[in-house]
Order: structure tokens, then sequence, then C-alpha cells
């Protein structure tokens, strides 16, 4: 959620967001699943997913993904 919200004006591919969240060395796929889990909790549309390119944070849900960034649970 950190990478997104710090980059929430760009597209993030795969592999750079695994880098940046310290995921780099799990299953490519990792990152899939932890996007999911996100959209859960900010909710279906919070996340954009920009086909062969990556995703990136909608800005209706930049506030609230900031919110939890700066006040981990």
């Amino acid at each position: 959620l950190t990478v997104l919200v710090e980059h929430h004006r760009r597209v993030v591919g795969r592999r750079e967001l695994a880098r940046l969240a310290g995921l780099a060395d799990l299953s490519n796929r990792r990152c899939d699943s932890v996007l999911v889990d996100l959209r859960r909790v900010l909710g279906p549309d919070s996340i954009i997913t920009v086909r062969g390119r990556g995703w990136r944070l909608a800005g209706h849900a930049l506030p609230r993904a900031a919110a939890m960034v700066a006040c981990p649970a």
C-alpha cells in the first residue's frame, strides 16, 4: 500500500511493486494476492489495473490509503 500511495500519480508494474514492497524474493504472483487483499479493505475500484502495465491507486482512494499508511493498525 505504501508503494501505491507514494507513486499514486503513475502506473507501477509487478516487478517494481515487488521490489519496492520487499516481495522480490517471493513468487511473481504474490503482488496479485496482496492487491486482492488491499481491494477488500479499500474497495474494489480503489486500485486500477492497467492491463499489461501494472496498477495505480485511484484518486478517490488516496486519502484513506494515505491514512492507513500513516497510522498502521
